[in-house]
């Protein structure tokens, strides 16, 4: 017992000089975001140097009792965020003690019952003894906290971390304007990113003020953003440590200079609204029970009550507390964490790095990757019991880890004295986190590989987000029809056949996955009929099988650059994917639509095709850009690709430019009716034989993307008005909410404030704004971008819905960018399962109408001796107008419910589940695609070194500035603050920063370590010896002063057309810099890119 006890307190005073040096070092630590990353390879550990070998890739997960996070099937996974890592810190909360009562809200919005310890305790690495003193309050019950929500003094909300500032969490709370601030560690209460918590408000007295702000919107949700842009806002309080985010600092970007907001919360949909890579969010569960028995025809009858005739307890204290919030305008609202509801699933997928300093005496140094040969007989004996994981997330704590409970192969490696493990990438669950505990405990699952390199950093972007890299299971590959495949005979007599049809399919070059293809024919001088055909996946994915749970669990495709995660097994690809000259199974919508544009006639059916050729996006985009000329060579001298069947190229081309004209004329309708279209280039990557990026380029969107994207998105809501009519209560859609009040009004005052006119009173005003504007800045589009990521900031996120959670408040169905009440997505059933399930209620509808017309043909038949064509009796549901009353009729409702029990249709119950669990997911697969683009860019900038760049001033402060790179469409921060041998004026009347080199004395660093920063740290500054001067730039030949002596300086770049600045560097909002970008982190932290003021070391 003795022993352990020293051991114990040994661990304590090393863990205290270990917490006294990171205060130090975090005072000086340049801030910057950082991403996060995630995959989870075949199990076992895995490295350079390991003897258990490198961790299989792409073969998936085999030990399932060893990870929670990998079993998503049917589970609840609320939205992932991402980002870096931050130590534990700021007990010192600052919500008021318990006891105390105050405002006029406090008797809806009590405090805790009772009170913790608020001392500064350091980080420890061993396991607190249970007699400790402890940390937190007990978290509340699930009764009182069901009581406390019912009656209005506690609210459900998400948990959402600051990545800037892990201090600082926010809640969003339905019905309130604002977020709510959990500010400190105390105050979070053991709340991990994503939690569902129950959030206790503190009186008004307590709220932290508000800066930069002079007014408040009208009461808007904040849209999910991971915490508020208004960072400058969030605290101003007693609390002034270091670890906070400066409140002092102002920007003048949008938002009043706060934060940049999580990239997954604040672009709309596809940053151009395209559907094919939309952006979406959502958390919820999808079970596999046989509860579509409860699906319900009658449309009066909806799943969910109408929350605005709620008026309880709970309801008249959010009215309470929204007039607390209105008449207290410089506050924010604060709050503390009383229970955590449902856990996140991030705690179950954790990564980062192991730390083992506290294992090793002061004294004893690393030799060449070795322990010191006096630790290196036994780790164990000599260590602690517990080490340290460093999250690669920036909203994770510090945790503690058990060495017993290592990998096997882990221990072994530690055994022998090799700690290179604390490069190594590792994935983790956090086990649990009690009172007594400061810090978290974690348990060590995989070893994913050596920090720096690619794949293992895909591995762990991929277990980090739940993404599965398992084979298909047997069982689902028994449900695959057998290669080759043709079209059954019976398919022909019972759909339309439209192989006699110019058909063509428009994607990327190297895409295999062609589920959607086009035609048009012209059926007079004025009208053409134009056909958008879907494939039938639902065909062949049938419900309640054991490849449509396994498609069901993973939702979406994930697509990761050189890495392809399919939804669906590729065998099935080939049999679904509308190949040229092959007969296919399709879903088809076809218009007749005259020469204005303007729809006049509309079918919905089950067809076959044959596509007669592959167009890739870049070959169309030639026919378009070169008039449609062609010679016997094919298209200005390039080949044509494959042709099948009885068409001959002029006939594909000549549809290909009928094409382009009517969707020009449906985009001008669509704009016209309030559309909004918000487009950025997107960052594309140039690959060599090796999979390594070698160079990147902005590519802005081309004609033939917009082309296929009108055409989608007019039979998504196609389809979307079908099936709402058809089932109003469990009709799978997909809204998108209005924007951010707020953050618009903030955009418009930015406008404003440099001379442009924007109108965001509605979406049709906003897009008409922002043409003007581009029209404005032609010359410079640079600023144009910035402006439209900033347009992007306000928007909320798309989600799928069942539309029996809304019934009654059918006016949050709609699709704010798009500007139309009714959506979904019905155009890509190979790589997303919501298509499958609109393919489902779609094939019961029109059978159901099928069936309807046959009945009614009948009677006419029987009544007046001849039969009636569809002249008499028509679609009641998939024609172009809607017949009310036949839809509520009770012979059609009947048929209705038959053909829903045939088909599955899930009923509401079911469908919100799924409809979350999608949202869930789709988000997800995009964090993870974005963490690839991130990955891959670092990659690029580790090989070049160093990039230089023209960058935008977005944001000035007294700490840092904010800027935007040019070439790569890129947010940074520089940190210039506490930088040893550099002047910073900060001049807030006038906005404008000055930097400067101290010219008096000369500049010598100071000996204290961990003091100040480096310039080094601040700007890559050249040699005055590279640098070649203009003559007109030097007509008097005026001898520069040399500061070779003052400053390390680095060679020019070679043949780099980039010109550095000198100091003194004044700079404004906007102003243009160049900047040096390279690549951190990666081998022993989350792999980021900073950037660097690039200057030369010569005065002006």
């Amino acid at each position: 017992m003795r022993a352990v006890g020293e051991q114990v307190a040994a661990a304590a005073a090393v863990a205290v000089k270990e917490a006294d040096k990171e205060k130090r070092r975090r005072r000086r630590q340049n801030r910057r975001p950082k991403q996060n990353s995630a995959f989870l390879p075949d199990g076992g550990c895995g490295s350079m140097d390991s003897a258990c070998g490198r961790p299989g890739i792409w073969t998936g997960i085999t030990d399932a009792s060893l990870i929670s996070a990998s079993e998503i099937a049917f589970t609840s996974l609320p939205a992932m965020h991402l980002n870096g890592d931050v130590d534990v810190a700021g007990l010192n909360s600052t919500s008021p003690p318990a006891g105390v009562v105050g405002g006029e809200i406090s008797k809806s919005c009590p405090l805790p019952a009772s009170s913790f310890p608020v001392d500064d305790v350091t980080v420890g690495v061993a396991a607190p003894p249970r007699n400790s003193k402890k940390y937190f309050d007990p978290h509340w019950s699930d009764q009182s906290v069901e009581e406390a929500i019912e009656k209005g003094r506690a609210f459900k909300a998400t948990f959402r971390v600051n990545a800037y500032n892990r201090l600082e969490a926010y809640c969003t709370i339905d019905g309130l304007p604002v977020d709510v601030l959990i500010n400190g560690v105390a105050a979070q209460n053991r709340a991990i990113e994503g939690d569902i918590v129950a959030v206790m408000l503190d009186p008004v007295a307590y709220w932290a003020k508000l800066r930069g702000l002079s007014m408040r919107s009208s009461p808007v949700a904040s849209g999910g953003s991971d915490f508020p842009t208004d960072t400058s806002e969030v605290i101003d309080k007693t609390d002034t440590k270091k670890e906070q985010v400066d409140a002092n600092w102002k920007s003048y970007t949008p938002g009043n200079g706060m934060h940049p907001m999580n990239k997954g919360y604040q672009n709309h949909e596809n940053s151009g609204f395209s559907e094919a890579v939309s952006n979406d969010i959502g958390n919820g569960s999808v079970t596999s029970d046989n509860r579509n028995s409860g699906w319900n025809s009658k449309s009066s009858t909806g799943s969910t009550r109408n929350w605005e005739s709620e008026k309880g307890e709970a309801a008249r204290a959010l009215e309470r507390i929204r007039a607390m919030i209105s008449s207290n305008q410089s506050k924010r609202p604060t709050g503390r964490v009383l229970s955590i509801i449902r856990n996140s699933p991030r705690r179950g997928a954790v990564i980062g790095f192991l730390a083992l300093k506290p294992w090793l005496p002061e004294e004893e140094e690393k030799s060449n990757g070795q322990l010191s040969k006096k630790n290196k007989e036994s780790v164990f004996s000599a260590g602690l019991d517990y080490t340290q994981l460093v999250p690669t997330d920036s909203k994770f704590p510090k945790m503690v880890v058990s060495v017993k409970r290592l990998p096997d192969c882990a221990k072994e490696r530690l055994k022998n004295g090799d700690i290179s493990i604390e490069t190594e990438l590792v994935a983790a669950q956090i086990d649990e986190w009690n009172e007594e505990n400061l810090c978290p405990k974690a348990q060590v699952i995989h070893i994913l590989g050596r920090g720096g390199e690619i794949e293992p950093h895909i591995s762990a972007i991929l277990f980090e987000h739940a993404i599965s890299v398992a084979n298909f299971t047997p069982e689902s590959l028994t449900c695959l029809p057998n290669v080759p495949w043709k079209v059954p005979v019976e398919e022909y007599k019972t759909r339309k056949d439209l192989r006699n049809i110019c058909t063509f399919t428009i994607d990327p070059s190297s895409s295999n996955d062609l589920d959607d293809a086009l035609s048009v024919e012209k059926v007079s001088d004025k009208i053409f009929r134009i056909g958008v055909h879907i494939a039938d996946v639902s065909c062949f994915v049938l419900p309640d099988t054991a490849l449509d749970a396994e498609a069901q669990v993973r939702s979406t495709s994930v697509y990761i650059l050189q890495h392809k995660l399919p939804m669906l097994p590729p065998r099935l690809s080939e049999v679904c994917s509308l190949l040229p000259g092959v007969d296919r199974l399709a879903f088809s919508i076809i218009w007749d639509i005259n020469d204005s544009g303007n729809i006049i006639q509309c079918w919905i059916g089950r067809s076959v095709i044959c596509s007669c050729c592959k167009l890739s996006y870049d070959y169309v985009q030639d026919i378009i850009d070169e008039g449609f000329e062609i010679d016997q060579f094919g298209l200005s001298g390039k080949l044509h690709p494959e042709l099948c069947g009885q068409f001959e190229f002029k006939d594909v081309i000549q549809s290909v430019r009928s094409l382009n004209d009517i969707s020009k004329k449906r985009r001008e309708i669509r704009f016209k009716q309030g559309a909004l279209g918000l487009q950025n280039p997107k960052l594309v990557f140039l690959f060599d034989e090796n999979g390594t990026p070698y160079d990147s380029f902005l590519d802005e969107r081309k004609q033939s993307c917009s082309l296929v994207e009108e055409f989608m998105l007019l039979a998504n809501k196609s389809v979307a008005e079908v099936i709402s009519r058809a089932f109003p209560d469990c009709a799978l859609l997909r809204r998108h909410p209005e924007p951010n009040l707020r953050k618009l009004q903030e955009l418009e005052a930015f406008c404003s404030k440099h001379g442009f006119e924007l109108d965001a009173s509605s979406s049709s005003k906003l897009h008409l704004s922002l043409s003007k504007i581009r029209e404005k800045l032609k010359d410079d589009p640079v600023l144009f971008d910035i402006l439209i990521s900033y347009a992007l900031k306000p928007m909320q996120s798309a989600t799928y819905f069942c539309s029996g959670d809304l019934i009654g408040r059918e006016n949050e169905w709609a699709h704010y960018a798009l500007s139309v009440p009714l959506y979904t997505h019905f155009t890509s059933p190979l790589r997303r399962y919501p298509d499958i399930i609109v393919h489902r209620t779609l094939s019961a509808v029109v059978e159901a109408e099928e069936v309807y017309v046959k009945q009614r043909q009948t009677l006419v038949t029987v009544n007046n001796g001849q039969i009636s064509g569809d002249g008499i009796v028509g679609r009641c549901f998939s024609g172009l107008y809607f017949d009310n009353d036949v839809a509520e009729s009770e012979q059609v409702r009947e048929i209705l419910l038959s053909a829903a029990l045939k088909y599955k249709v899930p009923g509401s119950e079911v469908l919100a589940e799924v409809a979350a669990y999608c949202n869930e997911r789709k988000q997800a697969s995009k964090h993870a695609e974005e963490a690839g683009e991130k990955l891959y860019l670092w990659t690029l900038l580790k090989r070049r070194e160093v990039l230089l760049s023209e960058a935008r001033v977005l944001g000035l402060g007294p700490r840092f500035m904010t800027v935007y790179i040019n070439n790569f469409a890129l947010e940074r921060r520089i940190y210039y603050d506490e930088v040893e041998g550099l002047a910073v004026e900060w001049l807030e009347t006038s906005g404008t920063l000055v930097l400067d080199i101290p010219k008096t004395k000369p500049f010598q660093r100071r000996v204290i370590p961990g003091k100040l920063r480096v310039i080094e740290d601040v700007a890559l500054v050249l040699n005055t010896s590279g640098l070649v001067i203009p003559e007109e730039e030097n007509e008097d030949n005026t001898t520069l002063p040399s500061t070779s002596n003052l400053l390390p300086a680095v060679p020019a770049a070679e043949n780099d057309a980039t010109v550095p600045l000198c100091f003194p560097l004044v700079l404004r909002l906007l102003s243009t810099i160049p900047v040096a970008l390279h690549a951190v982190g990666g081998e022993n932290g989350p792999v980021d890119i900073a950037a660097r003021l690039y200057m030369c070391s010569y005065f002006k």
